[in-house]
């Protein structure tokens, strides 16, 4: 999870966001509230998403070595979550974020009696944990697990350890320990991230309670057979502000995977404006979402206006970039002109390849497609003075009170294998760096190496991950109700 980019003064609205009431609506799918933590400097956040980099390029060989085994097993996993999803029930929306600049986080409420907790949502974990105190020395405690935001395994009926024999431990937990002296001995593992943060605790089973709707359904539910790690050490920035990580990666140990089981096989989220005023709403729902579900346009009344379609392409869910989600991108273009770039930078095979991540926030584009698509930018805004701003290569001073109506943005659109578009808004590749100031918010990655469509680029958009058809779904939205 490196590139976490969490900052201790959020803890207290961390612990306001707990403490708040959650509001809700009638509908068809289980829903948690996403909050926005805050950002620093744009220094800072570059930095936090090259060690990000690093993290994904280092799990992304290790996926490699056991991509085999791990295809035989995702493929028994999938058989029987297409059976649980015939008999889905739903949870509904709620409402109540906060917004900022930054990551993203969820009221969870685990055990029994439920605990809740804020954890990152994060699309390149397999492992959903949260900060633990057992009774006793020897826990390296945060701020946050000291104020009570811990969890107490020994208190809740349903936590469940999970053995370091168990094919659980053994073969789908790549950072689990390898030292097992009994059977009977907990599964351990220890996380370690490139910016030198680490969890280390044992891993169990447990229940997370979650709100339901719906004409005949009770208002909560248990979702039991979670694989939750309880960490009593960690360290580094990352956890400052945070309980820990909700698990959205492609695993068959990940939240997503467990509850998208149960929900007809899908989740999907909606990222607010990245620049939103505070207490906008952003959501993260399992199960079918009528605004992007391919039934919600077929039912649409021929009296009322129709609402814009939600694209379809591939979701390439390959062992090879697991946790990761891998999407096909055949192009890029700008001002409608497609750009030169090497067809390798989008294949996976030719060391190349392009995940969609909520974690990284700048998005980041292997060297031949990043070069490429700076330069066509760069060339369309050559009227614009320039202006240093780090960690930028093209920025431009923005300040001329007529600038916006001189300046017309070149449109970029990122081209996807079906012939589906993202045109995301102007706002989320030109980006407000200062006052004044805007830069081109793209990074340069390496080359050899995968691209990253980051949150930003994401922004204002619905995304489903559609794991049981393998299908990825998105559209333009404001991401608040």
């Amino acid at each position: 999870m490196a590139g976490r980019r969490l900052i201790l003064l959020l803890a207290v609205a961390a612990a306001a966001f707990l403490a708040s009431a959650s509001g809700g609506r009638a509908g068809k799918s289980a829903q948690f509230d996403l909050l926005r933590l805050g950002w620093g400097s744009l220094a800072e956040q570059a930095l936090h998403d090259r060690y990000r980099m690093a993290t994904i390029a280092a799990r992304l060989r290790l996926s490699a070595a056991g991509a085999p085994a791990a295809a035989e097993r995702r493929r028994t996993r999938e058989t029987a979550a297409g059976s649980d999803a015939a008999a889905a029930f739903a949870m509904p929306l709620g409402s109540g974020a906060y917004t900022g600049i930054g990551q993203y986080f969820v009221r969870f409420r685990v055990g029994t009696p439920a605990q809740p907790f804020l954890l990152v949502a994060d699309t390149g974990s397999d492992l959903t944990w949260v900060k633990c105190r057992r009774p006793g020395p020897g826990n390296s405690s945060s701020s946050a697990a000291a104020a009570g935001r811990a969890f107490r395994p020994e208190r809740s009926r349903t936590w469940a350890p999970i053995s370091c024999a168990s094919d659980t431990c053994v073969k789908s937990l790549p950072f689990s320990l390898a030292t097992c002296p009994t059977p009977g001995t907990a599964c351990a593992y220890d996380y370690r991230y490139k910016d030198g943060s680490a969890a280390l605790g044992t891993v169990g089973t447990e229940s997370a309670t979650i709100a339901l709707s719906g004409p005949a359904a009770p208002s909560k539910a248990k979702l039991k057979g979670l694989v939750l790690g309880c960490s009593t050490s960690y360290s580094g920035p990352s956890f400052e502000a945070s309980d820990g990580v909700l698990s959205l990666g492609y695993s068959d140990i990940s939240f997503a995977s467990h509850a998208a089981s149960r929900f007809a096989g899908r989740f999907s989220y909606c990222l607010v404006d990245h620049l939103s005023p505070r207490n906008a709403t952003s959501y993260l729902t399992f199960g079918p979402n009528p605004a992007v579900s391919p039934a919600s346009s077929s039912h649409a009344s021929s009296s009322c206006p129709r609402a814009p379609r939600a694209r379809d392409t591939p979701l390439v869910l390959d062992t090879r970039m697991r946790p990761f989600y891998d999407v096909s991108v055949k192009a890029i273009s700008v001002a409608g002109e497609f750009l030169r770039i090497p067809r390798a930078v989008w294949d996976v095979d030719a060391g190349g390849g392009v995940i969609l991540d909520s974690g990284t926030s700048l998005t980041v584009l292997a060297k031949p497609a990043y070069r490429a698509v700076v330069a066509a930018l760069d060339k369309r805004l050559a009227g614009l003075p320039r202006v240093t701003m780090d960690p930028f290569d093209y920025c431009y001073n923005w300040t001329s009170p007529s600038i916006d109506d001189v300046v017309d943005l070149p449109k970029l659109a990122v081209h996807f294998a079906g012939s589906a578009r993202l045109e995301p808004p102007g706002k989320s590749y030109v980006i407000d760096a200062a006052p004044g100031v805007k830069c081109i918010g793209v990074q340069e990655g390496p080359w050899p190496g995968i691209s990253v469509i980051g949150n930003i680029l994401q922004q204002e958009h619905l995304w489903e991950f559609d794991l049981k058809n393998r299908r990825l779904r998105f559209k333009r939205s404001r991401c608040t109700h």
